[in-house]
């Protein structure tokens, strides 16, 4: 933030997009940390209660470690070089690498409980967002540069956050853990937005699409809020009032 700061302050661009580059990097980098430990520790949870486990993601180990050591080293790099081949290539190999992690969180069978198979595709956005990178590098005539900022940004960042919300607010409300449906609307609403930006960067002639996204992203946070603010302001589910 001091470095966007004093780059804006003395007209420094270059500095500036470095900045925002760091800035993008550092909420990448935490999503693909906490989240590499929240989403299959809840996803195991909720899969060891059920009538047949099957089969539970696996956890975290030295595989995940270097993963993280991968995704970090490849963030750096765009931070630093942006354009460069160097970063193209360990972006596509982090972007494989944690499709490859989300991989073994035994996601598919989370299709009936909205609360987690939310934080799967929100995660999904990271490697997502790696290979556009990737892509726009490596073939600058045929994918868009700002792909990936979306996939980051509208998808991991937007849809991870709206998850977390959603969840602490039930939880921390007394409230069963369980999304109903104006809840999965929102989550399809969010994660429509970010795929419809990142699709409009494809097909620059279509200003439908920018429409598109700006409605559903709009319309998706609103519903949030009309749906999660009553439980913000009334008493905790359960609790006695004195």
């Amino acid at each position: 933030m001091a470095l966007l700061l004093a780059a804006i302050a003395a007209w420094l661009g270059g500095a500036t997009g470095a900045a925002l580059r760091g800035g993008i990097a550092v909420a990448v980098a935490l999503i693909a940390l906490i989240g590499g430990r929240v989403v299959p520790s809840f996803t195991r949870n909720w899969l060891a209660r059920q009538p047949a486990p099957g089969r539970l993601p696996v956890p975290a180990n030295r595989a995940d470690t270097g993963v993280l050591v991968l995704t970090v080293a490849a963030l750096a790099l765009w931070v630093a070089l942006p354009d460069a081949v160097p970063t193209a290539i360990a972006a596509l190999f982090a972007g494989l690498a944690n499709l490859w992690r989300l991989s073994r969180w035994a996601g598919g069978r989370t299709l009936s409980e909205p609360l987690l198979w939310v934080l799967h595709l929100g995660f999904g956005f990271v490697p997502l967002g790696f290979l556009l990178l990737a892509g726009a590098a490596l073939w600058p005539a045929g994918m868009p540069r700002t792909g990936m900022e979306h996939a980051w940004l509208a998808g991991a960042i937007g849809v991870t956050t709206l998850a977390m919300m959603s969840r602490a607010t039930l939880g921390h409300s007394g409230r069963a853990l369980s999304a109903g449906r104006g809840t999965v609307a929102v989550y399809l609403l969010v994660a429509g937005a970010a795929l419809a930006r990142i699709a409009a960067g494809f097909l620059p002639g279509q200003i439908w699409l920018l429409t598109l996204s700006g409605s559903a992203w709009v319309a998706g946070f609103g519903g949030f809020a009309l749906l999660y603010a009553p439980l913000f302001l009334r008493p905790r589910a359960g609790a006695r009032r004195g």
